[in-house]
């Protein structure tokens, strides 16, 4: 991908055939640039772990009511964002105006789109590397925690560097970001936290979306904590991936709502 010279951060996933039945095949490849090239991995993800001889890695086994709610949510991650399906031109255009509700819209490619940190004037091309799926992602910001959503989008807090990160496209970076660390992609989670997050999800379907809230919040966080730039922001992303799966796993906590990230969300 060509430099443009301003602040950038794409995501583009490489292959979209996904094999859930074949271990060597259940995740594609990405390609995240901030600034210059990086390669990361891609994947998704109670808990009874069982250790396979041909395996290193333990597999969670899971209880029907875990293995329905996997099925939905991969169910979702599968939809690609097709700008002719009515349902996602509607879906956009309640982006637009939750998070610019005094301007109208002029179209759903127009360069006003580059205002939320679209790298174009037709959002649907960035949508390719998180799917549909990331853009529903901010509309649920958007309409659960608008003081959150529109502290982001308008960098209100922290003191901001010269060379942001672009709000919209940072959003599908985290959506593909999750479903790689909880191993969503995968038949059966092949990690703790990956198994961690379907228990919060059999009790709470909107799960993923308020874990992606809470995610976006806390790399704005690392982000003004680390001082970075838009060069930095594959390292805020490691940055915040770590702390996220500290607070997953800590003890005692039965609900997404009780690590710590949740108190940053304001509604």
């Amino acid at each position: 991908m060509e430099d443009r010279g301003g602040s950038f951060v794409a995501v583009r996933r490489i292959s979209q055939g996904l094999d859930r039945g074949n271990s060597d095949c259940h995740s594609s490849s990405a390609e995240v640039v901030a600034g210059s090239a990086a390669w990361l991995g891609r994947g998704l993800s109670c808990v009874c772990a069982q250790r396979r001889e041909s395996d290193s890695r333990p597999s969670f086994d899971l209880t029907p009511a875990q293995e329905e709610c996997l099925q939905q949510l991969q169910s979702r991650i599968d939809v690609p964002y097709d700008s002719s399906v009515p349902e996602h031109q509607e879906a956009l255009r309640a982006l637009w105006n939750a998070a610019f509700p005094e301007e109208e819209l002029r179209g759903l490619i127009s360069e006003q789109w580059k205002e939320m940190g679209w790298q174009g004037k037709d959002p649907s091309t960035d949508f390719r590397g998180g799917g549909f799926i990331s853009l529903e992602n901010l509309v649920y910001f958007a309409r659960n925690f608008p003081q959150s959503f529109q502290d982001l989008l308008q960098k209100r807090e922290g003191d901001r560097s010269v060379w942001e990160y672009p709000f919209a496209v940072a959003g599908v970076n985290i959506t593909f970001m999750l479903i790689q660390m909880l191993d969503l992609e995968a038949v059966k989670p092949r990690s703790l936290v990956g198994a961690t997050f379907l228990k919060f999800l059999t009790e709470n379907e909107s799960a993923f979306d308020l874990l992606y809230c809470m995610t976006f919040k806390l790399m704005d966080q690392q982000w003004l904590t680390m001082r970075a730039s838009y060069m930095d922001f594959n390292a805020v992303m490691k940055s915040t991936r770590r702390q996220l799966e500290r607070e997953l796993l800590a003890e005692d906590i039965t609900r997404l709502e009780e690590i710590p990230s949740y108190s940053l969300l304001k509604r």
